[in-house]
């Protein structure tokens, strides 16, 4: 990559026995006020504060590479720090700029504003005291209600919902009230929100001394089944249990991969995507088990996902020493298929592959194509699996071998998923020969 210096050095600044940036030139101090700060403050670059704070203890000059970052390139300096008096002098001797890396998974990049409005909506819930005043609001509720959620904190419920009453003129929701009770199908309108009705059900809360608190509800639209079958129920439940702490998660990353809080160096806000993107990855699991489809098809270049998905596997494989190979293609792999259900598929049987593999073994991804299919095979050297239970290991729950964890969930889903792109999974494997999964996908 091409690097370019971007000031003249040298670069002076003054640091206090407080660590305040007391004075500096004007390509220092405007570094600290993209960082936050500003001259007078807290010095704002965690390496170059701790240069001071290391020279300032031991009492003696040290110089050392750093690494920084302003708004638009992500910067290494070269820095002296030399005591004197109670303060530290700063001397920034070689000052280079580089382009700021990209995200290094293309789920990061895929994604766009109503996607992540769409993550933050995904439970619907609040809290209110014994005054029925709202105390807690979901982040999936206020981005129904187009609020922010401190914005509705306070208030009556009955100033973000209109209650309706049933054909006799009850209300479940009054009835629970005056009784301290657990109510459910208390029908309402959102104020703001034209035509929508939800329904209401809530649990009561008590305080430790056994006084009414107030409710806790949850909002369901209208027309969702009651008598839901106990699986269904048991995965929509995880389902919501789950999906809103990975919504918040990953609305964090994306906040740190867009720098929204001042410059940030590259290799940081690319751990960050890639959180943001084990998380989307996540999310979609947990969909496919709600028996999710992912039927839609769109043109995708299968190598470009299979790196994603290997970036997302990687740091388990380097626990046990595993090198995934990804071969060579000659041309991009174009498919027929939904991007966030490949690169499912692939982290599943890639999972599946580190698990069964020994330490320090290898796993290879090989990729191949013709006019109306694209492949991609995942080979490992693991135990294999015998013929008799090549079927069984694709169904829900099922698992072979002894590998400590797993769910028996992944291939299941992995198949599922396959096949509502027009594609499937095939498997190639015998006791003691690893095994060679391939996901084809219809061709482009």
């Amino acid at each position: 990559m091409a690097s370019r210096s971007t000031e003249s050095v040298p670069i002076g600044g003054r640091v206090d026995r407080d660590g305040r940036l007391v004075a500096a030139d004007p390509a220092l101090e405007r570094l600290q006020v993209e960082a936050g700060s500003g001259l007078g403050r807290a010095l704002a670059l965690p390496q170059l504060a701790a240069l001071a704070r290391a020279a300032a203890s031991l009492g003696v000059a040290l110089s050392r590479n750093v690494l920084a970052a302003d708004g638009h390139h992500d910067l290494e300096l070269y820095v002296r720090a030399e005591p004197q008096d109670n303060d530290v002098i700063l001397t920034i001797e070689r000052w280079v700029a580089r382009p700021m890396a990209p995200p290094r998974l293309a789920l990061v990049e895929t994604v766009d504003d109503d996607e992540r409005r769409a993550t933050a909506r995904t439970i619907f819930e609040f809290d209110v005291d014994a005054a029925l005043n709202l105390i807690d609001v979901s982040l999936a509720l206020a981005g129904l209600l187009g609020i922010e959620p401190s914005a509705a904190l306070g208030r009556p419920l009955t100033s973000l919902f209109r209650l309706i009453e049933e054909a006799d003129g009850s209300m479940p929701f009054f009835a629970a009230v005056a009784t301290r009770t657990a109510f459910d199908g208390q029908r309402a309108n959102p104020r703001d929100i034209e035509g929508a009705e939800l329904v209401i059900d809530a649990d009561p809360l008590f305080d430790d001394h056994g006084r009414f608190a107030g409710f806790h509800a949850t909002i369901r639209r209208d027309g969702d089944s009651d008598g839901a079958d106990h699986n269904v129920v048991f995965e929509e439940s995880l389902d919501e249990a789950l999906r809103s702490p990975l919504a918040r998660i990953i609305l964090a990353a994306d906040h740190i991969v867009e720098r929204g809080d001042g410059p940030l160096r590259s290799d940081y806000a690319n751990y960050a995507s890639d959180i943001a993107a084990a998380g989307r990855h996540l999310l979609s699991v947990i969909r496919a088990m709600g028996q999710g489809d992912a039927s839609a098809s769109n043109r995708i270049d299968l190598e470009q996902l299979a790196h994603d998905a290997v970036g997302l596997v990687q740091p388990q494989a380097d626990l046990r020493g595993i090198v995934i190979a990804l071969g060579k293609v000659d041309a991009p792999c174009a498919a027929a298929g939904e991007a966030h259900a490949v690169v499912q598929i692939l982290v599943n049987i890639l999972g599946n592959a580190v698990r069964h593999s020994p330490d320090g073994a290898s796993i290879e991804l090989v990729f191949e194509q013709d006019k109306d299919e694209c492949r991609v095979t995942i080979a490992d050297h693991g135990p294999g699996i015998a013929p008799a239970d090549q079927q069984r290991i694709f169904e829900r729950y099922e698992r072979v071998g002894s590998a400590p964890d797993g769910s028996g969930l992944g291939l299941a889903i992995a198949r599922r998923l396959a096949r509502s792109m027009g594609g499937d999974i095939r498997l190639d494997s015998a006791p003691g020969q690893g095994a060679r999964f391939t996901l084809v996908l219809p061709a482009a």
